[in-house]
């Protein structure tokens, strides 16, 4: 799987991904630090890469432009330590099949994990 991590979860996070085989940058590795949510959001797009972030906007804005791509793991809920975040990562990816991530929004809670399929409409 191709991942983009977004600025408001660890650069561990992507080292931990590609250390499993999986293709993961953090936002901070390509120039994007500083940039608007929608700029990740094509970039994600244009390289066929899932986001994975804690940044409650990035749904809204895959509704408001009615996208079916990229893919969004949101963790919500609070602030997850690292292991936290591995932890939840892990199972979430297991309970999902690689093909259906490049077209869902994965929304991991501390208890649950909650699927939709893109495009998703706003309210």
């Amino acid at each position: 799987m191709r991942f983009l991590v977004d600025m408001a979860l660890s650069p561990g996070l992507a080292d931990w991904l590609a250390q499993r085989g999986h293709d993961a940058i953090h936002a901070s590795a390509i120039g994007l630090s500083r940039a608007p949510d929608s700029e990740i959001i094509q970039k994600a797009r244009d390289d066929l890469r899932i986001v994975i972030t804690a940044d409650l906007d990035f749904p809204r804005l895959l509704a408001l432009a009615a996208s079916e791509r990229p893919g969004l793991i949101l963790f919500r809920g609070g602030n997850y330590s690292d292991a936290e975040i591995i932890e939840r990562l892990t199972h979430a990816l297991e309970l999902t099949g690689d093909d259906d991530l490049n077209t869902l929004v994965l929304t991991i809670e501390r208890w649950r994990i909650r699927r939709r399929r893109l495009p998703i409409r706003a309210h």
